[in-house]
């Protein structure tokens, strides 16, 4: 997965959404538009609904959500809410990722392997 330019490693749950999320790139990548919200997150429309499985969660900086079906959420810090576990970003610190995602909207590029 993209942040903007930089690259990060992504450990994907095992599940029907990202089963879904990864079938959307068939085989290459498609990018979301990213807009910040709430100080600790950001947020893209996927343009289409996503099986989902939600549950109470919360969050840490690095965590990647689907909300409502329809949005994928990037967390750079935490919050408690009902989300289905898309995956979790391995190799930034909440340091890194608030740099990456906390200073303005950001594009997220996801490439299927």
């Amino acid at each position: 997965m993209m942040i903007g330019e930089t690259a990060v490693k992504v450990e994907w749950e095992d599940n029907e959404s990202v089963r879904a999320l990864l079938a959307l790139a068939k085989g290459g990548s498609f990018t979301i538009q990213m807009s910040m919200y709430g100080g600790f997150e950001q947020v893209g429309s996927l343009g289409t609904s996503l099986p989902r499985n939600d549950t109470q969660t919360t969050t840490q900086a690095g965590d990647i959500v689907l909300y409502s079906g329809d949005q994928i959420v990037v967390f750079y810090g935490s919050n408690s809410w009902a989300y289905t576990r898309l995956g979790h970003i391995t190799d930034k610190t909440a340091g890194e990722l608030a740099e990456l995602l906390g200073n303005g909207d950001v594009t997220v590029t996801i490439t299927a392997e």
